[in-house]
């Protein structure tokens, strides 16, 4: 059996579940009965014969503001996410914001921009941003996290409540340690991996430290803690929203594209489009009488 779950960035009605039943049953699915997770909220239907292609091609963009996640019923609630930061658990993309401080931000956020929807190499596209940075005050870098890193609406009870229910959780960042480290002790990561910005006498080098941390190492990352703990993949999460996000998200039992590039989405299991990072909550099946806020 395989479920739907409608989650509303406003509101959802019986009215919603019943269009979405129709839409089941238009492309020879057999729609259950509706269950409501949060009334008014979020509700799953389940429903049979056909596939999650089929009913995420029915499903998706049918309700305004509704995020529609389709997945297998049994193994929803998973035991490892791993997570992108940037744009994902915070709601900027730092080295743009370190840019700001030098006078070169569109500069440097044109180049991110073309990175995240894939048409750099974000290898290259990183080198080139941070050669871009050289002699800036290292202490721009706390004043940068201070002034400038808010977390993502829902990023705290997401990880929160998967590690109440004994999940693990990773931050997986293509940005850097200074600003992983204090985002994934705040919102309440087991982990944090990133790259590291290398200093000259106090200020930035211009070079970051190799390895670079990009998108075979957050792939990488997800398989390594997943066997770590005897897990199938099926039982683990991805979320991102840039190119190098691909393949993590590929490989997780569940790949998450949330607010992300076009490219990102097309790559993903669901797209969160709409809600804030409590949708993959309600994906898992969590009632916020659940979460740990």
């Amino acid at each position: 059996m395989f479920i739907a779950t409608l989650i509303a960035s406003e509101s959802l009605a019986a009215a919603d579940i019943d269009m979405a039943r129709d839409a089941i049953a238009g492309v020879g699915g057999v729609p259950g009965a509706a269950r409501w997770i949060d009334e008014g909220v979020a509700a799953d239907l389940p429903f049979g014969r056909i596939d999650v292609a089929a009913a995420r091609a029915a499903l998706e963009g049918l309700l305004p503001s509704v995020d529609v996640v389709v997945q297998p019923e049994a193994g929803r609630a998973k035991k490892l996410i791993v997570a992108d930061m940037d744009s994902t658990m915070i709601t900027i993309e730092c080295i743009d914001e370190l840019a700001d401080y030098a006078g070169i931000k569109p500069e440097i956020a044109e180049i991110t921009e073309r990175a995240m929807r894939g048409e750099l190499d974000f290898e290259g596209a990183l080198d080139a941003r941070v050669a871009l940075l050289k002699g800036l005050d290292a202490a721009v870098i706390d004043r940068c996290h201070a002034e400038r890193v808010t977390i993502m609406a829902g990023a705290k009870p997401l990880i929160r409540t998967m590690k109440a229910k004994g999940a693990r959780s990773v931050l997986v960042s293509g940005g850097f340690t200074a600003f992983a480290d204090r985002v994934a002790a705040e919102i309440g990561f087991d982990r944090a991996i990133s790259n590291l910005l290398e200093l000259d006498a106090g200020r930035l080098a211009g070079t970051v430290a190799r390895p670079i941390v990009g998108a075979a190492t957050k792939r990488e990352t997800l398989l390594a803690e997943a066997a770590a703990l005897g897990l199938d993949p099926s039982q683990t999460m991805a979320v991102g929203d840039g190119a190098n996000d691909i393949p993590m998200i590929e490989a997780a039992g569940l790949g998450i594209a949330y607010h992300a590039k076009p490219k990102t989405a097309a790559a993903a299991d669901a797209r969160i489009q709409h809600g804030d990072l409590t949708a993959l909550l309600y994906a898992q099946g969590y009632a916020r009488r659940d979460w740990v806020e």
